[in-house]
């Protein structure tokens, strides 16, 4: 199979200024103790490792971690592939790439997730570009994530957690150039090349990461091929310009694209175009009674993703699409945040307003190509406009109340002439066409923090968000609740009330942590699949539902040279108007690993296990899957061994999947028929025995 790309460059204005941060002295949280505030540059990244297994909290709340470094299973080709990392995430998955991370059971809009600030929110109706599609992990200094809706700082709705992928940003004494870049090669043609290369001096830098991927189709455990290939690239430049070196203004230019091949789709991805453009303001140590620190930031980011069954396959006389077709959707989103910094002798506090526009349209086609003849037809916009507070109010050396408050004005409006009536169907009027519909959110935390000693701390918080449905839930359903005439009119916001508690120890020799969770969701926002003489067809609609879960960690050092660890992540829901399972929860998963470095030699094994899953409800989920009934559990075991060279080169190798196990996921796509999978959703199973390479170089 050959992967072709057509690149383009489009010329993108920004058109939202954000001019002012909120000034109100109210006394409300920011973590401190995860060094998480709107400003500060300082990270917490174990740079030790050379092959990440697992990843430990900086708080119990609070990860962060180092994409640029290699992780295991096989270095990550997307955002979702490195997320999996860090306990409690999951992907569904599609096959090679481009999965839907899922944290703690919960998917889509519930997890906020940004690159720099800024969202790029994808633009397929079933998700096959969302938003994690368009990230390339190692050209990304940090990931943080931030668990629970523990947070308001960095936007609306995020009732599971917040995903933010961070550039680092500093100011040059000395003239300096600093250089890293990495290349990878792997079994079924896998093979990366990634450069990140800054030249900074007092007056500013220039920054350039780029990278490219590919991998074939791979074979599962019993040999069989499962179309999966994909190819992608991306450049970013950023030009910061530093008076001082509390002065920073930042210009950021993205572009990208790739092309991806899917067993659980009736169409590829044929491109995944992307441009970002961003804006950045920073002034740090103000010193202006209270406000210490004030920063702005614009974007304007633009996915054009074009799926087809002709570019990657050829169609099947025999299937659903038996003709040459494509669809063309395209988002442009554009936003901007701005903060401002308080601090006294016992608290610490965030403000500011955030805003975002977001405009969908697509168009689509018979014929190879023809769809480039076809206008677009813009069929959703979205806004919101947003004010937050978030501080910290310090007690004493070992006491704190963390606490936030934000409030939105979300808006929405249905562009679409007609709608679909399932496939098979005809297309129908739409009830709604120009309507408009606005919701005003609210949400807010409050979390005690106490550190027993220097070694133990615990916290408790509980949260309470709303989301506004986003526009997979109110345009890609053929039908909305009971008694609406669509989902737009029809769907309820989702209301998420969450208590988190967390304990965490810290030794000479031996760490632990823990994280608890039960939450309350008012009108949950669920899908129902069906099937009949017009085809499959989707409802959506509001349940009220119940969460709860737990992981926990375990890291013990015997010596300098080993490390021995382990997690564990279960995610139960329960649908409260019925009383069945909720759909699409992972299984309890553990991940067991051992590290071990001496002088410039490391090694390490890591055994992930997965318990099966009958806890379902069949023919509901989410807009991407559905539970197709239980799952089996499984156990994989991957090793790894590197060696650091005095030049700056590190070596690292390893082997996933070592037996060569055949097994699947749960959260899965089911096998498309174009690729010889039976009509009866069957799973795809996941990569075979995979040998990888990967020579690194730093300066």
């Amino acid at each position: 199979m050959s992967v072709r790309y057509c690149p383009s460059i489009r010329s993108s204005c920004l058109f939202i200024a954000i001019v002012a941060a909120l000034a109100s002295p109210v006394v409300l949280a920011n973590e401190v103790a995860g060094g998480d505030s709107a400003t500060d540059p300082l990270r917490t990244v174990d740079f030790d490792a050379m092959v990440v297994t697992a990843a430990a909290p900086v708080s119990a709340l609070t990860w962060e971690t180092s994409p640029k470094l290699p992780r295991q299973p096989v270095p990550a080709s997307d955002g979702a592939d490195y997320l999996k990392t860090i306990p409690g995430f999951s992907t569904v998955r599609n096959g090679g790439s481009n999965g839907d991370p899922v944290l703690r059971g919960m998917f889509g809009s519930r997890l906020n997730l940004l690159t720099n600030d800024g969202a790029m929110p994808g633009a397929c109706p079933s998700r096959m570009d969302n938003a994690m599609s368009y990230i390339a992990p190692e050209t990304y200094d940090a990931l943080v994530v931030t668990k629970g809706p523990q947070t308001v700082l960095w936007g609306p709705g995020a009732s599971a957690g917040t995903v933010r992928f961070e550039r680092d940003r500093e100011y040059f004494a000395e003239p300096a150039f600093k250089f890293a870049g990495s290349a990878l090669g792997g079994s079924w043609g896998r093979n990366d090349q990634v450069v990140d290369a800054t030249y900074g001096a007092p007056l500013g830098y220039a920054r350039v990461s780029a990278n490219r991927s590919e991998s074939g189709d791979y074979d599962d455990g019993n040999g069989d091929r499962v179309g999966s290939a994909w190819k992608k690239w991306n450049a970013d430049l950023a030009l910061g310009w530093t008076p001082d070196a509390d002065t920073l203004l930042e210009l950021g230019l993205g572009i990208g694209d790739g092309q991806a091949r899917y067993a659980t789709r009736g169409m590829d991805g044929s491109r995944f175009d992307r441009t970002n453009t961003s804006l950045r303001f920073e002034k740090s140590n103000l010193e202006l009674g209270a406000l210490q620190a004030f920063e702005a930031s614009l974007f304007h980011n633009v996915a054009d993703h074009v799926m087809d069954n002709y570019s990657l396959r050829d169609p099947n006389p025999a299937g659903a699409m038996p003709m040459p077709m494509a669809s063309n959707v395209e988002r442009s989103t554009t936003g901007g945040r701005a903060a401002a910094t308080w601090r006294g002798a016992a608290f610490e506090l965030v403000t500011g307003i955030d805003a975002q526009d977001s405009r969908h349209r697509r168009r689509s086609a018979m014929g190879r190509g023809a769809y480039l003849a076809v206008p677009w037809t813009v069929d959703a916009r979205f806004d919101n406009l947003g004010a937050f507070a978030e501080g910290t109010w310090f007690q004493g050396e070992r006491n704190r109340w963390i606490a936030g408050a934000r409030v939105d004005r979300a808006g929405a409006e249905d562009g679409r002439a007609s709608i679909a009536g399932g496939h098979g169907g005809h297309a129908m009027p739409n009830p709604t066409a120009g309507q408009s519909r606005e919701e005003t959110l609210n949400a807010g935390f409050v979390r005690f923090e106490q550190d027993v000693d220097k070694t133990l701390s615990w916290y408790a918080g509980i949260g309470h968000t709303e989301r506004m449905p986003d526009y997979w839930e109110l345009f890609s359903a053929n039908a909305g609740p009971a008694g609406a005439v669509n989902a737009f009119a029809g769907l309820d916001t989702e209301k998420t009330t969450q208590l988190d508690v967390g304990l965490q120890y810290r030794g000479a020799r031996f760490d632990a942590w823990v994280s608890a969770y039960a939450g309350r969701v008012e009108d949950f926002i669920q899908f129902r699949y069906t099937s009949g003489m017009m085809g499959a067809r989707s409802t959506v609609s509001n349940i009220d539902a119940q969460t709860s879960g737990a992981e926990l960690g375990v890291e013990f050092r015997p010596s300098d040279s080993w490390k021995l660890g382990g997690s564990l992540a279960y995610a139960r829901g329960k649908d409260r108007d019925s009383g069945r399972p909720l759909p699409q929860m992972p299984p309890l998963e553990g991940r067991f690993s051992a590290d071990w470095t001496s002088g410039s030699w490391s090694a390490g094994a890591l055994v992930r296990v997965a318990d099966g899953q009958d806890r379902v409800a069949e023919g509901y989920g989410n807009v991407v899957g559905q539970d197709i009934g239980p799952s089996a559990g499984f156990a994989t075991l991957a090793l790894n061994a590197g060696y650091r060279f005095d030049s700056g080169v590190q070596l690292t190798a390893g082997v996933d999947n070592l037996f060569d196990r055949a097994y699947s996921e749960h959260l899965n796509l089911a096998g498309n028929a174009d690729f010889g999978y039976p009509a009866d959703a069957v799973r795809i199973n996941e990569p075979g025995r995979t040998l990888w390479v990967r020579m690194g170089y730093s300066w």
